[in-house]
């Protein structure tokens, strides 16, 4: 059926499965007599055992998605990996997507490989328009693809930073629809930064006739974002969206998903890719949905949205303990975001101190934003990097809830944190206590003169 079955196979049956699909390859008969230059040929043993033998492949050189005859299993594989994915993305939430593929690269050229695939359909267009988040492979897949950026600044809405629907379209008419390749929106973001208004800017698609790409890297794992993604599509027009594997589906890095509602513009990106391709990817994932089956998957989404409550309520107690406050961010289904406000106030360095102290205490993803900091990413030059905008209104420490996590991570984060706050704290109160020491001794010295 090429759908993820519901409940999860064990070991022994997957490896039996896959054993089956690699004595379809070529390189795996008895009798085989290889002459061309690519004969699936394997020095080492352990290598072709870490591979189960699926040594050639997926695609042909003209097309990732084509069935290679010599190597039957591998092709099979690609196949079902993109059925049984594109299943799970109806699952966690865009019902009407129609076509998928996996692609052995990372979410960053995966986008750089959609606005490729555009530049045939748009070859006056020079300009990507991106709604500002502070994260360089999203920023970087549009300058290796030969596009100018574009960037609108985020609108402060309380605490949140949001989507600039007037300044999106008002560009739009300052450069001419024709001269623009594409807008390039995001869903998942580190907080205070939320999903784009995805919606709004799907409509401004449409109504300008502007294919729409969206980084959507993070967001299979969360249904508002798919959510998102899905209403769009319903009332406007997104064209692609891609999501990273190791993110959403907990295997090693290296992979992505490239999907949409056009199932003609998905074949022509997956044509666009030039040769042959790694199917280490293909079988990651493969092997991970075949382990959980679909009620598996389920029940890690429905634990990640419980751990994201836990840590949103255990966080916020822990920030009016230190005298500073969980920012509200209800638009951000995944990350979260605490001030750092009497932290900035006693030291310029304390910020990213509190960064190096965390990371030494191995508390990993954790991430701490100073306020004004600058930097150049390819000619171009962010005030407020990594804030999403140019002035935001304190220093902050981000935390997500992400799939797989657990209730152990976010305890020990929370103790370790709590830990490294009241060693500020404490030196801060021996600073201001030497100080008014010396300060005591230097009247007592002016009353002596």
């Amino acid at each position: 059926k090429g759908k993820c079955p519901e409940d999860g196979w064990d070991e022994s049956t997957i490896e039996l499965f896959l054993h089956e699909l690699a004595i379809m390859d070529s390189n795996n008969f008895l009798g085989n007599c290889g002459v061309g230059e690519r004969e699936g040929r394997v020095a080492s043993g352990l290598v072709a055992r870490r591979h189960y033998r699926l040594i050639h492949g997926i695609g042909r050189s003209g097309d990732i998605s084509a069935v290679q005859p010599k190597a039957a299993g591998s092709s099979l594989l690609n196949k079902l990996t993109n059925s049984v994915v594109l299943d799970v993305i109806k699952l966690a939430g865009v019902q009407t997507v129609t076509s998928c593929f996996v692609v052995p690269m990372a979410t960053g050229m995966s986008l750089t490989l959609c606005f490729l695939t555009l530049r045939h359909k748009r070859p006056k267009a020079k300009y990507i328009i991106w709604p500002r988040i502070d994260q360089k492979s999203c920023f970087k897949s549009m300058i290796t693809a030969g596009f100018e950026p574009v960037v609108i600044e985020n609108v402060l809405e309380g605490d949140e930073l949001r989507t600039d629907l007037k300044a999106v379209e008002a560009k739009i008419k300052a450069l001419g629809a024709e001269n623009i390749l594409c807008v390039h929106s995001t869903t998942s973001c580190f907080a205070p930064r939320v999903p784009d208004r995805l919606e709004e800017l799907a409509v401004i698609c449409a109504n300008y006739d502007i294919p729409h790409i969206v980084n959507n890297a993070y967001g299979v794992q969360s249904s508002k974002c798919m959510h998102l993604i899905q209403q769009g599509a319903r009332v406007g027009r997104i064209d692609a969206f891609v999501q990273s594997l190791d993110k959403n589906f907990m295997v090693p890095v290296g992979g992505a998903i490239i999907a949409g509602f056009n199932e003609s513009f998905i074949q022509e990106i997956s044509k666009m890719y030039p040769g042959r391709a790694s199917a280490s990817p293909s079988l990651d994932v493969l092997i991970t949905l075949l382990s959980l089956g679909t009620s598996g998957y389920k029940k890690l989404l429905k634990e990640r949205k419980e751990m994201f409550s836990y840590l949103s309520s255990e966080l916020k107690k822990l920030a009016d303990n230190h005298n500073e406050r969980l920012l509200d961010t209800p638009h951000n289904p995944i990350s979260l975001a605490m001030s750092l406000k009497t932290l900035d106030e006693t030291n310029d360095a304390a910020v990213t101190q509190l960064g190096s102290m965390l990371f030494t205490r191995q508390v990993s993803g954790a991430r701490v934003v100073p306020c004004g900091s600058v930097q150049t990413v390819n000619n171009y030059t962010f005030k407020g990097f990594m804030s999403h905008t140019n002035d935001y209104p304190c220093a902050y420490l981000n935390a997500a809830s992400a799939i797989g996590i657990k209730k152990q991570d976010v305890d020990v984060f929370l103790k370790r944190l709590d830990k490294c706050l009241k060693t500020f704290r404490k030196e801060a109160k021996q600073e201001k206590s030497t100080n008014e020491i010396s300060d005591a001794n230097a009247a007592t010295e002016q009353l002596e003169d």
